[in-house]
């Protein structure tokens, strides 16, 4: 019976961490699970000290605003793991929290082996983490399939264990509920994903709302994270504007999506709905200093997944200036009436869908992590 203590700071790693353990729980029934993550985590099996409302803490200025907040998280994770002891740390992405976790758990604990399951996308900005991650972790398990050339160009190891979020639109493709709205056409419907976190909604939501009202005929839905409540998301909208938690539901019948850059628009792409993605900077004259560094903090020309791995602009990118209402609605209008132009979309993630492949990215980091176990024994 291994003891595995689990950290994910947002609603995206609580789904994959979730998966995870139950991947574990097939090798070993017995294991015990504890650690900081979110409700699904919870249902799994795990014994949570912290839930990630209590730790998704975006910007830097967020985070110096609670700083009290950040260090009462360090100190109940650290003293979770004395007490605890396990086997294994996993660490899934929430990379300026977990390396710290890994240097701590390296310290403290030299029995315990560590993880990464999903690791830090160091491929895109903060290159030197690279190192770090080497040096802390036994294992690196990534979800994108070039990054284990990315690691050995530094003469480290990372294996591509397929990408979680393919898996699950996968398996939800497969489900009785997908096939129900896949058999209708797509609606006159316009959805939107602000984000998981309470700071990316209150920036965002606004203005892609009013960038969807500039579209006539269309029924607008707005997609709920798991760790905000309704309550929430009512100041926003208007009489006759839906909002659901059913999300791959809503993309899979609209005809279009605006997007908050991040996990969302894979899953966008692989649910097939032409999309325009955004992303709010606080400070939008950012944006100028970011493309003059670029050569020094930045490696990739994209900030979404999608055209990271298209290679191309595969959807329209509004970061910070350009993501203005205007701009918005004239992308959605390109979507919704340019037919050709959706359709070199739609084209772009098939190609997308075949780079990622079909392998199980759960069942396969969890073996990869009882062969860690099992082979020290």
């Amino acid at each position: 019976m291994a003891r595995y203590f689990i950290i994910a700071g947002e609603a995206s790693g609580d789904k994959h961490a979730a998966a995870l353990i139950e991947q574990l729980k097939v090798h070993d029934p017995e294991a015990q699970f504890s650690g900081l993550g979110g409700d699904l985590m919870a249902a799994a099996g795990c014994c949570l000290h912290r839930h990630y409302r209590e730790m998704a803490f975006m910007a830097f200025v967020e985070v110096l605003r609670n700083l009290g907040r950040v260090r009462k998280n360090f100190q109940a994770a650290k003293e979770a793991l004395r007490q605890e002891k396990p086997d294994v740390l996993i660490l899934i992405d929430y990379p300026s929290f977990n390396l710290r976790m890994a240097a701590y758990c390296r310290r403290h604990l030299p029995g315990t082996k560590v993880v990464y399951y999903i690791p830090p996308k160091v491929w895109a900005w903060k290159r030197w983490r690279v190192h770090k991650i080497a040096r802390l972790c036994d294992l690196v398990l990534g979800i994108f399939p070039f990054e284990p050339d990315f690691y050995k160009r530094y003469g480290y190891r990372c294996e591509y264990v397929g990408n979680p979020t393919a898996e699950q639109v996968r398996a939800y493709k497969l489900s009785a509920v997908s096939h129900q709205h896949s058999a209708v056409s797509r609606q006159h419907r316009i959805v939107i994903l602000p984000g998981s976190r309470q700071s990316e909604v209150r920036h965002c939501l606004p203005v892609m709302l009013e960038a969807a009202r500039r579209i006539p005929g269309y029924q607008i839905v707005v997609t709920a994270a798991p760790g905000l409540d309704d309550v929430f998301y009512t100041p926003y909208l208007k009489e006759g504007e839906q909002l659901t938690r059913e999300t791959y539901a809503a993309v899979q019948t609209a005809q279009a999506a605006i997007v908050n850059s991040g996990t969302a628009t894979l899953e966008t792409a692989m649910l097939g709905c032409p999309q325009v993605a955004v992303y709010h900077l606080a400070a939008a004259w950012l944006l100028g200093a970011i493309r003059w560094t670029q050569p020094l903090l930045f490696q990739i020309r994209y900030f979404t997944l999608v055209n990271i791995l298209s290679g191309r602009e595969t959807i329209r990118e509004l970061v910070a200036n350009d993501f203005t209402a205007d701009k918005v609605a004239q992308e959605l209008q390109l979507l919704l009436n340019d037919k050709a132009y959706s359709q070199n979309m739609l084209a772009d993630y098939e190609h997308i869908q075949t780079i990622l492949g079909t392998q199980a990215s759960a069942r396969t980091a969890a073996e990869r992590i009882i062969h860690l176990i099992t082979s020290r024994q």
